[in-house]
């Protein structure tokens, strides 16, 4: 590999889970909305330990229902 050239590297594997936060700025939505829809289980959740995680893929629903 000459200087010049860039390391080949595979593709990060795409996540299926996030921490709310992420969640949050991956919607655009209030904290307050995003845990009235986890609580109506419009947005679907796992808890490892202590960890909330969102389930990209019910994030991915949730949008798709709604588009128009």
């Amino acid at each position: 590999m000459t200087p010049h050239e860039k390391p080949q590297h595979p593709a990060e594997p795409e996540a299926i889970t996030v921490r709310i936060p992420t969640a949050l700025r991956m919607l655009g939505l209030s904290r307050s909305q995003f845990y009235l829809m986890m609580k109506d289980g419009e947005i679907e959740t796992i808890k490892v330990g202590r960890a909330t995680l969102v389930v990209v893929a019910s994030l991915h629903r949730f949008v798709a229902a709604r588009r128009r």
